[in-house]
Order: structure tokens, then C-alpha cells, then sequence
């Protein structure tokens, strides 16, 4: 199931790098756009629930609107509200920090999220946002109050922390002693390690050096949560490169920019030929950037938004490499966590590479799996929405993905989907050419219960190299 206030989104089809376009056009499969007076009812109906404390209706409905693909991005923030009032600091955490995203100067989201961290114990973070948001609202009297609490809890932390104990004086010449060592041992460094102290600013490692010195950037080809794709020359190595530059505001804190870091590294070490390879990542003062592989072609979100969907027999191929690189990087205790058709990069001859480890993560040997919330809420497995990632979470959205190719919608905005029986329609009944094996293939692949789960990709495979195309099975796929 998704999470509360999410539903598949309608953008613009992605900016592609080079590739064959289908010259089939997509005239009639168009999201329908909602009239905006509409979605303004709705927005005061829900504000005045949300004033009469009908919080739990108030979810509910929005629950109803986003499964009929109403959508609006003031949602989040009225669903961070709502979980506010039942005490729901997880859920709280979530749709506030979706709020931002979408509105990052509301300082409302700020202030609700930074009430739920301050509820956890999670007082870093709490003032990160508190101070978020008392930059863009200074007279905010809620902002205030939390701040006061904040200070006052950590005030108190840091006086019982730091209270000594009664113990007897420390001898002076114990102290003089250790300022010696000290010394010592700071002129030794100096003396050891001359060259480094004298080197000038430029010498520096890349902290502190220019990107732009090295990589000339060509034009903007993406956007995501994350941030920013750009088509780069490397000059010197004379290579294009794919260039993220990480938002600011994600590795903010030293302690998040550092795990970023860590985990970046470690998919960096990923060598196969159906992921794309991470080249190097580059600390700046103000971001990170991670230079990537440059290739040729088009993601599947882009082929899907010009030719509805794909036949079977060339969406096997596709996932087929899809397969392949996503079963390697679990052979290196590596899960993707954001598996989407967006992250999959078609080549010309439908062979497929797998990019973005962005979010990726490490495995971890227990029933809990590796606690965070992380990936694209639409293809999320419902453990993956309470922070619990597993390979069986990929697994999840790998299904989704070749229902999204075979269709040209993930199922759950499929018209008529069952809710409360968390039932989807098989794929075979709403598009032509699709064996029905899949239909039992993806239904495996979807259990909520990760343990009754297809466990793994190699598995997943096996089931799906195993389905033969129909005779029938169409070329043309457009609707």
C-alpha cells in the first residue's frame, strides 16, 4: 500500500540524453487535470475538519482522493497535521518532510516536523528545522515555543552530562604534564608533516576546490529529489560524465553528510555492465557530487511516456538486465531502495542499465533489514514505508516497474482498484498481448508480507525468462 498523501505523479517526461525515439505518439493517455476551484473546496473542507479534530477522517479522505489520482501538494502538509494530532511522530516525520519538498519556504512543515523530532528525543535535527523555520516566519509564537522546549531540554541534558562528580583536585604538575605531552607531540606533527602545512590553499584536497575546474557542465538533463543531473566533460580524462550535485540542504548536518558519504562509496565499488557506474563522488564546501557514467538513451519513464506501454516480448529483454544488475548488487549485500522507471536507462537495443544508487543501502543480517526511510513513495514496498529495507523490498518494486511497462500505469491508479482488499487488476485484463503467468508472477512479487514474498531477484527471473510471449503478442502499444 502506499503511504498516506501519495499517489503516482503526472510530470513532464524527463529530459533524455540522446537514444532513438518511438515516433508513436501518446494523444489520448493523458493524465486528467483536475479543476483548480475543485481542489480549493476540497483544501478548506479538509482545514475545516482538521479544525473540528476529525483527524483521522481528515486521512481517510485524503486516502480516498489520491487512490481516484486527485492530487494536490497541499496534501502533505494537511496529512502532517492530522498525524500531528493523533500523535503519529513517524507519519508526521514523513508527510512534513513531503511538505517541504514540494514547499520548501512553508515554514509550517518545519514546525511540524521539528515537533515530532523534538517528541523522539532527536534534538539535532529538531533544531535544524526549528531554525528553518524561524528564518523564513520569525514571529512564528509555535516555532518559539518549540525552540524554548528544545533549549531548555537540552540545556538540561548538557548541565547533568557535564555535572562532575566530587572528586579531589587535580594536582598542578599532573596538568603541567599533559600540556608538555601536547606540545611535544603537536611540534613533532609539525616537523613530520612540513610539506603539508606549507602547501598553498589550491594544494588542498577537492573539499576545497572547484568542481568547475575540472569538469566543464553542458546542460541540465534531469531532476529529482535528490537533486540535479548534469550532461558534464571530464577534461581531463576527455569523457562525458553524468553529474549529480546533491541539494544542500540533504547533507546538511555533518552527521547525515558523512553516511551520505559512506554509502556513496560503497555503491561506488559496483562494477557490472548492466548498472551504471559511479565514477567518483566529490565533497565541495556547499554540496556533494557524484559523477556518473555518461550513456546513451532513454529511461523507461521516458519510452512509457511516448509509447504508452511495451509489448511483452521487449519488456522480457529490458528486464532481463534489469535483473541481472539489480541481482549482482545483492550478491554485494547492496539494496537499491528507489527502483523506478526512471532508473532504468534503455539502450538501443533494449538492453537495459540500471543507475541511481543514490539511496541505496547495506544489507543487514536480521529480521529488521536497515532502518530508514529512503526511495519514491508510488513503488515503495509497505516495509520500505516504515523503514525496514530488505532485497525482497526490490523485489517489490521490481514488480511494479514491469506492471508499469506492460500497462503504462502502476496499479494503483488503475480505475478500480480495491482499496481495503489491497487487490489490483492483473495486468493480462487490461492490456493486450500479456500472458497471464504474469499476472500470478507480479501477484508474488506484490505480497505485503515480505517473508510470503518472491525472495529474490535471481527468483524473479527464473519465473519471468520462463513465460513465452503470445502469438498475438502486439508491436503496436501506444493507446
Amino acid at each position: 500500500m502506499l503511504p498516506a498523501g501519495f499517489a503516482q505523479k503526472a510530470a513532464p517526461a524527463a529530459l533524455v540524453v540522446g537514444g532513438n525515439f518511438s515516433e508513436k505518439t501518446n494523444l489520448s493517455a493523458k493524465t486528467p487535470v483536475f479543476d483548480r476551484h475543485a481542489r480549493d473546496a476540497e483544501v478548506a473542507s479538509l482545514n475545516n475538519m482538521l479544525k473540528n479534530r476529525k483527524y483521522s477522517e481528515v486521512i481517510q479522505r485524503i486516502n480516498f482522493l489520491n487512490s481516484k489520482n486527485f492530487l494536490d501538494k497541499r496534501f502533505y502538509l494537511l496529512l502532517a497535521i492530522a498525524y500531528d494530532g493523533l500523535g503519529k511522530t513517524d507519519d508526521v516525520i514523513y508527510s512534513a518532510g513531503e511538505a517541504i519538498a514540494v514547499a520548501p519556504q512553508d515554514p509550517r512543515a518545519y514546525i511540524l516536523r521539528a515537533g515530532a523530532y523534538l517528541q523522539r528525543g532527536s534534538y539535532e535535527r529538531c533544531r535544524i528545522d526549528i531554525d528553518k523555520a524561524l528564518a523564513l516566519n520569525p514571529k512564528s509564537k509555535l516555532a518559539a515555543k518549540i525552540k524554548k522546549e528544545l533549549d531548555e531540554k537540552t540545556f538540561v541534558q548538557a548541565t547533568t552530562e557535564k555535572a562532575p562528580a566530587t572528586h579531589k583536585k587535580t594536582p598542578a604538575w599532573v596538568t603541567w604534564y599533559f600540556v608538555i605531552i601536547v606540545f611535544a607531540v603537536l611540534v613533532f606533527v609539525y616537523l613530520r608533516y612540513e610539506d603539508v602545512f606549507r602547501r598553498p590553499k589550491n594544494a588542498y584536497s577537492r573539499r576545497e576546490s572547484d568542481i568547475k575546474e575540472q569538469y566543464d557542465f553542458v546542460r541540465q538533463i534531469g531532476e529529482g529529489g535528490m537533486g540535479k543531473v548534469y550532461e558534464a566533460y571530464d577534461k581531463v580524462l576527455k569523457r562525458k560524465v553524468a553529474i549529480k550535485r546533491v541539494r544542500p540542504e540533504l547533507v546538511r548536518s555533518a552527521y547525515v553528510r558523512e553516511q551520505f558519504l559512506s554509502e556513496a562509496r560503497m555503491v561506488a565499488l559496483l562494477r557490472h555492465p548492466c548498472i551504471v557506474e559511479i565514477y567518483t563522488v566529490i565533497e565541495s564546501e556547499s554540496s556533494l557530487y557524484l559523477v556518473f557514467e555518461y550513456v546513451d538513451g532513454q529511461t523507461l519513464e521516458t519510452r512509457l511516456d511516448i509509447d504508452g506501454r511495451i509489448a511483452f516480448s521487449k519488456a522480457k529483454k529490458i528486464f532481463e538486465s534489469v535483473c541481472r544488475g539489480l541481482q549482482y548488487a545483492h550478491s554485494q549485500d547492496i539494496i537499491h531502495c528507489d527502483l523506478k522507471p526512471g532508473n532504468i536507462m534503455i539502450l538501443d537495443d533494449d538492453r537495459a542499465k540500471v543507475m541511481d544508487f543514490g539511496v541505496a543501502k547495506k544489507m543487514v543480517d536480521n529480521d529488521t533489514g536497515a532502518r530508514t526511510v529512503a526511495g519514491t513513495p508510488a513503488y515503495m514496498a509497505p516495509e520500505q514505508q516504515k523503514g525496514f529495507m530488505r532485497k525482497q523490498s526490490d523485489v517489490y518494486s521490481l514488480a511494479l516497474c514491469l506492471y508499469e511497462a506492460l500497462v503504462g500505469q502502476v496499479p494503483w491508479t488503475v480505475k478500480g482498484f480495491d482499496i481495503a482488499n489491497k487487490k489490483i487488476f492483473p495486468a493480462s485484463r487490461l492490456a493486450p498481448g500479456i500472458p497471464p503467468a504474469v499476472d500470478a508472477l507480479i501477484e508474488d512479487a506484490l505480497k505485503e508480507d515480505p517473508k510470503e514474498r518472491i525472495q529474490s531477484v535471481d527468483e524473479f527471473w527464473s519465473r519471468l525468462s520462463a513465460i513465452n510471449p503470445l502469438p498475438d503478442d502486439p508491436e503496436k502499444t501506444h493507446y
